[in-house]
């Protein structure tokens, strides 16, 4: 490490927040868990920048229930997601867990990291935006709540404060019956920067309509994107018809850019095509 910068690595929770207490905007620590974003950008140039490496603090790692939610700890891997016994609400998520990267990748990437880094492509950010998922962000001082889409604020942007820790992920409790679904294309299957990905929530009433449902669309915006007002249209209709009625009106809150994977036309039809795909599987469609 260049002699200019500092390595922290504290052991408990108190120690990471006391070395955030005294921070500023102007000389922020960057916060090191996973390091798979960190470290590839750095290739052949020296870190010289402060660090507080959190991947020792105890507490910080593990899934648990509490009451009427789950706790995602900031440091688990995305291995662990993978792995969980979790409800199939959860379907998505761990779906989207086997695609952030290689193995490697997902043995040491962090939940916490992949919101953090805020990339428009960030496998991990729609299945939480579905699920209705809040960050909690903890200071010396005091501990706050934020949705993922008040967190996440576009391309590399967070609501972080300089001062705070990403210390859990929570998730609240769906209908025993919910099933989560993660789609996504890119150009091949694995390690691939994504063209547009859906994730999706769906429980179902004793008639088949839908009772409940969360759907967001990733890569397709500067920052991935819950489409509340085609949940509450879709909501009591039956699942065939909705998978039939999404459209490309319902994409409207969507921003995609012309780049080399597509233009912004073409993502807009991937989405819809996406977002059917998800529905069906969520509900238990073929």
């Amino acid at each position: 490490m260049h002699a200019a910068s500092r390595y922290l690595q504290p052991a408990s929770l108190p120690e990471a927040l006391t070395a955030l207490a005294g921070v500023s905007a102007d000389a922020p620590l960057t916060v090191l868990a996973g390091g798979t974003d960190f470290y590839p950008g750095r290739v052949g140039k020296p870190t010289d920048v402060p660090l507080l490496d959190i991947t020792r603090v105890a507490g910080l790692s593990g899934i648990r229930q509490e009451q009427g939610a789950w706790r995602i700890g900031a440091t688990t891997t995305w291995t662990a997601v993978a792995e969980a016994a979790l409800p199939a609400a959860f379907d998505g998520l761990r779906a989207a867990a086997r695609e952030v990267g290689g193995v490697q990748i997902q043995n040491a990437g962090t939940v916490a990291g992949n919101l953090c880094n805020a990339s428009p492509a960030a496998d991990g950010v729609p299945p939480l935006l579905a699920l209705g998922a809040e960050v909690e962000l903890t200071s010396s001082t005091a501990t706050r709540r934020l949705p993922v889409d008040a967190f996440v604020l576009g391309n590399r942007k967070t609501a972080r404060a300089p001062q705070e820790l990403v210390t859990a992920v929570i998730v609240p409790e769906w209908p025993a019956n919910a099933r989560g679904a993660f789609v996504k294309l890119g150009t091949r299957k694995y390690l691939v920067i994504s063209i547009a990905m859906v994730a999706a929530v769906v429980a179902l009433d004793d008639a088949g309509r839908i009772a409940r449902c969360g759907i967001a669309v990733g890569a397709c915006s500067a920052a991935a994107k819950r489409l509340g007002a085609l949940e509450q249209r879709l909501t009591g209709m039956a699942l065939a018809d909705a998978v039939q009625s999404v459209c490309a009106a319902d994409m409207g809150e969507l921003a995609p850019i012309n780049d080399v994977r597509g233009t912004a036309e073409y993502r807009i039809e991937v989405a819809v095509s996406l977002v059917r795909q998800a529905l069906l599987q969520a509900g238990g469609g073929a």
